[in-house]
């Protein structure tokens, strides 16, 4: 059984006090691990696909071949798809943790966007395999590929206060905007919050470039006046200009957006709380999947509406 290293908040890279490991190096994933890189932190890095840890192996990061050789890393970051790949790719580490566990304080960062519910119960199987000794924060990220190349992501963190200091540090080397919202699980609900404002607010934007272009309006110039009003918004900056121009190359996938709205209505049907906004979208979303669209960028919600009959 290895002794777990000091983690206190405060302490840098240069010190060598953390290693941490990182699994899974997508859209999301490939530029948030080499921000920590950069920043000095060692670091070794697995995906299912080789070509991305190779590329990170060249920069100084340590290629491992299975999760389970994460298994001695004080911090191992997830940023796969959904709970259940995390899930399902974890399950060799914590077997491996019955029979050696790790030293006190290891840390499992659950950074993809997953279910408030599920992360809390992914929390216990973790503790339990552990002994206690490895613990779950949830830290969903906002800002997309532009913000996990410039290390400005929004990082919104669930769990016990003493779990998040021990791993702030390294969050803070992918995100300006670090925070901590509750218990585990927060993390997630905010995300989820995050999504519903981003996920309709594409929407509203695409349905009014559909009205505005079938109506004889250049989009990108009725764009650029909103932008300038109460309209005006990052989701606008950001995702307007793809809208306009019909870009739909993908930054991340736009099937994931109604996965995260699923989860807006599930916390709210356990909070009583009525969600109209979150409802429309989510069912938005599930036709822009059955139309085949899923994997295009969130922008494609434009093709998508443009494809719906109007009512008369």
């Amino acid at each position: 059984m290895r002794t777990g290293k000091s983690m206190m908040h405060g302490s840098t890279p240069a010190g060598n006090s953390m290693t941490v490991g990182f699994a899974g190096l997508g859209h999301m994933g490939t530029p948030m691990a080499a921000r920590l890189l950069e920043a000095g932190w060692p670091l070794a890095a697995w995906n299912r696909s080789p070509a991305a840890t190779e590329r990170l192996a060249s920069r100084g990061a340590t290629r491992v071949d299975t999760v389970e050789d994460l298994r001695d890393r004080d911090v191992i970051i997830f940023m796969l798809p959904d709970l259940p790949f995390i899930e399902a790719a974890v399950e060799p580490l914590l077997s491996a943790w019955g029979t050696n566990p790790p030293g006190p304080g290891t840390a499992v960062v659950v950074m993809s966007s997953v279910s408030p519910d599920g992360v809390r119960a992914f929390g216990g199987r973790v503790a339990a395999a552990s002994g206690g000794n490895a613990s779950v924060v949830d830290a969903p990220v906002s800002g997309g590929t532009v913000g996990a190349e410039n290390g400005t992501l929004a990082i919104m963190a669930g769990g016990a206060e003493s779990d998040f200091q021990r791993v702030r540090p390294v969050l803070e080397a992918m995100g300006t905007t670090v925070r901590r919202l509750g218990d585990l699980g927060a993390g997630s609900l905010a995300k989820a919050c995050n999504q519903l404002l981003v996920g309709t607010a594409t929407a509203a934007l695409a349905e009014a470039a559909e009205l505005a272009e079938r109506s004889g309006m250049d989009v990108a110039a009725l764009f650029e006046v909103l932008a300038g009003g109460l309209a005006g918004s990052r989701v606008l900056d950001i995702v307007g200009p793809r809208i306009a121009a019909r870009d739909y190359a993908p930054t991340g996938p736009a099937k994931f957006m109604h996965k995260d709205l699923g989860f807006i209505i599930d916390s709210a049907a356990a909070a009583g709380s009525a969600v109209p906004m979150a409802t429309a979208g989510h069912r938005l979303y599930g036709t822009l999947k059955d139309q085949g669209l899923g994997e295009l960028d969130l922008s494609v919600v434009r093709e998508s509406i443009a494809r719906l009959q109007p009512r008369r």
